[in-house]
């Protein structure tokens, strides 16, 4: 049985999100709404080794929601990856009398709450990446603004190809997932979309489809492609030696995970922000918050990282047929 949770602390940690400051402010306001005191933990894991420790009250998180990036900051840390490092953290926690941890963030986040649960920290992740690569949840904050902004860049990216006739490969984020990819390509009426489940690194198919498009009067072409396929620079020079056509390469890279969250984000971070919080005032440990079917809910944190998450075949084929 969990003890009771009096003191919780709360760290956004891997890639920063859209989002990610507004998850934040719930998880502080509801909170102390339930009686716990809060502690923000800078720098993600790191900080929480450096003992980079502060109070939190509810003026701190006074005109946060609409902020991109996070106000506690976010680190890689190789030290955390250790076992030893692991014990260390879940030691400082005591030390500063923090019962339990809210962790915003992706997998790589989760697993390293999942190893705090196991020396005894309360622990709660809630899905914070622009990815959407996290399996138990429909949806992770974030995603909606980096879609947005990644589409409209791919707008005016449009604009300039078609002034000019080219055919122009514009790269989004996405290493291992191809979401950001597909939401996008879709949106905006691309030629070809590649994403890192689907791509068969066959470029003569793009190429086929660039010279049939300029017979049927095309004048311009448009690539999503996604960043775990990437070296979108070498692939517009071999396409435009094959084609004729100028072919120009675009890589967004990280202007997708900055910006003023939508509203689409900053309600689904709040949500879950207050459910996280109340699952922890609760003593439960080791869960994952998730939206899933409609309904925001929780699963282990075993569970969740044993789940598998893959492109809708439907929505693909849909994207190739658009």
């Amino acid at each position: 049985m969990a003890s009771k949770v009096k003191t919780i602390g709360v760290l956004t940690s891997g890639g920063d999100a859209p989002g990610m400051n507004a998850a934040i402010r719930a998880v502080v306001r509801k909170a102390i709404d339930n009686g716990l005191s809060v502690k923000g933990i800078k720098r993600g894991y790191q900080g929480l080794l450096n003992e980079e420790i502060i109070d939190l009250e509810r003026h701190s998180v006074s005109d946060l929601s609409q902020r991109g990036g996070t106000m506690l900051g976010t680190a890689r840390c190789m030290e955390f990856k250790t076992e030893e490092g692991q014990k260390k953290a879940a030691d400082i926690c005591r030390k500063h009398k923090i019962d339990g941890i809210i962790v915003i963030g992706g997998d790589g986040s989760y697993r390293g709450a999942l190893a705090l649960s196991h020396h005894g920290i309360n622990t709660i992740g809630i899905p914070g990446t622009i990815d959407l690569d996290i399996a138990c949840t429909d949806y992770t904050i974030g995603f909606d603004t980096a879609c947005n902004t990644a589409m409209e860049a791919i707008d005016k990216v449009r604009d300039t190809s078609s002034s000019h006739e080219r055919c122009s490969i514009v790269e989004v984020m996405g290493r291992h997932a191809g979401y950001i990819a597909l939401w996008c390509g879709l949106a905006t009426g691309a030629d070809d979309i590649l994403i890192p489940e689907k791509y068969d690194f066959n470029e003569q198919n793009i190429i086929d489809n660039i010279v049939r498009n300029r017979k049927r009067g095309h004048t311009h072409h448009i690539i999503v492609n996604a960043e775990g396929i990437g070296h979108s620079t070498s692939m517009a020079k071999r396409i435009e030696a094959a084609t004729g056509v100028e072919t120009r390469a675009t890589i967004l890279g990280y202007m997708q995970r900055g910006g003023s969250p939508t509203c689409k984000d900053r309600f689904y971070a709040a949500i879950m922000g207050c459910y996280a919080a109340d699952i922890i005032a609760e003593g439960k440990t080791n869960r994952a918050v998730a939206y899933r079917n409609g309904e925001f809910t929780d699963f282990d944190f075993e569970e969740a990282l044993s789940m598998e998450k893959s492109i809708s075949e439907y929505q693909f084929r849909m994207s190739q047929i658009l």
